[in-house]
């Protein structure tokens, strides 16, 4: 069995009549979609910031490649795909 806690958020009264709407068209109750959507946001949230995290330490490591050397190659994959094309 999953614990949980409980947490009290503000929203504003259109919100909180569209989850009531939405909480009705899907027969879920409007805490299990919040927590739903809670869960999402600090999810995507949580991968945007530790990738950031990843890249800094590659910066701060030297693992970096130039933009000029990027481009090449992003140039060169878009020619090969092209000669392939043709």
């Amino acid at each position: 069995m999953t614990t949980s806690t409980t947490m009290t958020i503000r929203v504003s009264p259109e919100v909180k009549e569209k989850l009531s709407r939405l909480a009705h068209g899907t027969r879920r109750s409007k805490s299990y979609l919040a927590a739903e959507a809670v869960s999402a946001y600090v999810e995507r949230e949580l991968e945007i910031i530790e990738g950031i995290q990843r890249g800094l330490a590659d910066v701060e490591a030297g693992r970096v490649v130039s933009h000029d050397d990027a481009m090449a190659e992003v140039y060169a994959v878009i020619e090969a795909a092209q000669g392939r094309k043709a």
